[in-house]
Order: C-alpha cells, then sequence, then structure tokens
C-alpha cells in the first residue's frame, strides 16, 4: 500500500459516515453509557464502545450489553429505546469532521466528482449528524442503514449510490475505514482506499485488504483529481 497514490478514471467518490468522515465516538459512548446507566449497569471506557463502531445501532447496543453481563431480548429492546433518545438529544455534541475532510469534499466538488455518503447507520440519525455538523450539502446522494434492504458489507448500498450519481462501480471510489467498508465495495466492483483513523473493530489496518491507505480525505482527493 502506498500513499503516492493515483485514482484516474473515477467520477464518483462514496464516503463513509462514522470513523471517516465524522468522529462520532465521543457523542455514541456518551450514549451508550447514559444508557447502561439508566438499565442499572456499569459505564464503559470510551475506547471499548469505539471497537463497536461500524455496524450500526443495534449491533452497538448489543455489544455493550454483551460487555456488561448479556440480558434476554426485553432488555435489549428497551435499551435500544433508551440508547436512541440519549443519542439523538446529544447527536453533534462532541462530533466534528476529521482535519481534513471538508478540503478533500470542496476539491471533489469543484473537479466535479459526484459525491455520496454511504453508511448503517439509520436514516434519522445519518441526516440529523450531517446537517448539524454542516456535511449534509456535499452529497447528491445519501444511503443510510434503512435505505436499501441489505446493509454493508453486501454490495446494494454501493451500487445503489453508483447509480443515483450516474456512475458504474468501476468508476466509483469507496471511501472507508473498516472491513465492512473493503467488503461492499469489493462485492459491488468499486475501487476502495481506507483511512487509518477510524473504527476498525480492533483489526490491524492491513488485515482490511483495501487498495490503498490514505491519510486523509483530503489526499483521496488529491489522488483522485491528480492530472
Amino acid at each position: 500500500m502506498t500513499h503516492a497514490l493515483s485514482l484516474p478514471g473515477i467520477r464518483a467518490a462514496l464516503f463513509d459516515l462514522d470513523g471517516t468522515l465524522l468522529d462520532t465516538a465521543p457523542d455514541l459512548a456518551a450514549a451508550g453509557n447514559r444508557m447502561l446507566g439508566d438499565i442499572g449497569r456499569a459505564a464503559l471506557a470510551e475506547a471499548r464502545i469505539r471497537d463497536f463502531i461500524g455496524k450500526g445501532i443495534v449491533n452497538l447496543v448489543r455489544q455493550c450489553l454483551e460487555a456488561t453481563g448479556g440480558g434476554a431480548e426485553a432488555e435489549f429492546e428497551r435499551a435500544l429505546a433508551v440508547f436512541q433518545r440519549h443519542y439523538l438529544a446529544g447527536i453533534a455534541d462532541a462530533t466534528q469532521p476529521y482535519p481534513g475532510v471538508v478540503d478533500g469534499l470542496e476539491v471533489l466538488q469543484a473537479h466535479g466528482i459526484a459525491l455520496g455518503c454511504v453508511t448503517n447507520k439509520a436514516g434519522r440519525f445519518t441526516e440529523l449528524v450531517l446537517e448539524r455538523t454542516g456535511l449534509r450539502d456535499y452529497f447528491g446522494v445519501v444511503v443510510s442503514g434503512d435505505t436499501v434492504a441489505r446493509k454493508k458489507p453486501h454490495p446494494d448500498p454501493l451500487l445503489h449510490a453508483a447509480e443515483k450519481l450516474g456512475a458504474e462501480p468501476r468508476e466509483t471510489l469507496m471511501v472507508g475505514d473498516s472491513l465492512n467498508d473493503v467488503k461492499s465495495a469489493r462485492a459491488a466492483g468499486c475501487p476502495v482506499v481506507v483511512v487509518p483513523y477510524g473504527y476498525r473493530e480492533g483489526l490491524a489496518i492491513e488485515a482490511l485488504g483495501a487498495d490503498a491507505v490514505v491519510p486523509t480525505i483530503a489526499a483521496a482527493a488529491q489522488a483522485v483529481c491528480r492530472p
């Protein structure tokens, strides 16, 4: 893998949300720990909850419960509702774009690259956090975890986004931070790069199997727009 990267022929770029565009871990962890407190369980370290991010909120809540003693399905349903309430209330208290994100999106937009966001986060959270952090207007399409029938790592979300942006999969770059992103891109036939700073569920960056590691979104944009 190399940072001296050129990506010719790209007409569209898709971005994962949590861990790629936005550092959402502080607010997800805060909501998780408020939820655990409400149901009488001990708090978890933010670093522990960070490893639960990437497969959607349902998975995150299940992992929080499993890490604090498990529980029956009825308790999970209650915990999920409590988590969602807390997360909506504080969805952008500490969440912010990573360095290089806005600059990179600006460069891609200026070069006529169509942009999309593809995430496993439910739509009501996705749209709200993109609006609150000032990123929503960059994207011609937003595909959330409930937009199509199957989430990443299935190819469907990426194929749906590429079609909406008018690009073939081979012309559509996926930029992510996790194995889910890489698997989805491979299944869809899209080139894929990963950033080194996101949420990888404890995996080494080399284990993701992306085409390249890019230090920032700005660096990915330079690779796409390089003459």
